[in-house]
């Protein structure tokens, strides 16, 4: 008797092209829905919940991939996965990393790290660059911002340490909430001991997001936290800078 293969589907809230921050070069980006933290300076609300998203296969993904393939790799990018979050899907998200690897594309996974151990090897075989997001060095700040926990972010990251997996950092600064010095060094000194990292993205938190809670009827938690001026901005990737790291 035949057995009828079904197709792997996911649950897609978009797709963009972008240049110079989802990872090098020109990059395809696929948005995933679903998301098991709630950062209160999200900037995509209408990510969270996985029933939002509409169901796509990987080949109707890997079809609209293709229609930006010479674009993408003749300006160096490739194609990253992002959301919400990916692991959240990991089937999905691993299908559509393999397809693009095998189709010679390069890949990248933009992940909080906090369903880290959903990724599988193979998984992350697939994965040419991780962009992990470290949202807090302190778990007591960690869990007020984003309602998880820390420690599996670490984990992970010491892990792609481990399987030599390269990462860029990213790191949302925010003042009042993520702009402590001795936090900050803290999670620099961490960083640092991890030798797969090539560069740490310091992000400066902004309301662009604003209008999508409003549209959704959600309060938008920092509404009234300022933006980092230039100079809290550059104080925070100095310190990155003197434990010897890119930070940009």
């Amino acid at each position: 008797m035949n057995t009828v293969v079904e197709p792997v589907t996911g649950r897609v809230h978009s797709w963009d092209l972008s240049t110079g921050v989802d990872g090098p070069g020109t990059r395809f980006v696929l948005f995933v829905n679903g998301c098991p933290l709630r950062c209160l300076y999200c900037a995509n609300p209408d990510t969270w919940r996985m029933r939002d998203g509409r169901r796509a296969t990987v080949d109707e993904v890997m079809a609209e991939i293709e229609k930006y393939r010479a674009f993408v790799t003749t300006a160096g990018g490739g194609v990253t996965v992002t959301g919400g979050e990916p692991l959240l899907q990991p089937a999905f998200t691993g299908a559509v990393l393999r397809r693009c690897k095998q189709a010679g594309l390069h890949t990248a996974l933009d992940t909080s790290g906090f369903l880290g151990a959903r990724a599988t090897d193979e998984l992350l075989t697939d994965t040419d660059l991780v962009l992990l997001d470290i949202k807090s060095s302190d778990a007591r700040t960690y869990r007020e911002l984003t309602g998880g926990e820390l420690t599996p972010t670490l984990d992970f990251a010491t892990r792609l340490d481990r399987l030599g997996k390269p990462m860029w950092i990213r790191y949302v600064l925010v003042p009042g909430w993520t702009d402590d010095e001795r936090a900050v060094e803290g999670l620099a000194r961490f960083v640092a001991g991890l030798g797969s990292v090539e560069r740490v993205d310091i992000l400066p938190f902004h309301k662009l997001g604003a209008a999508k809670y409003e549209a959704l009827g959600i309060p938008f938690p920092l509404r009234d936290t300022p933006v980092p001026d230039a100079a809290l901005v550059e104080r925070v990737r100095g310190q990155f800078r003197a434990h010897g790291l890119a930070a940009h």
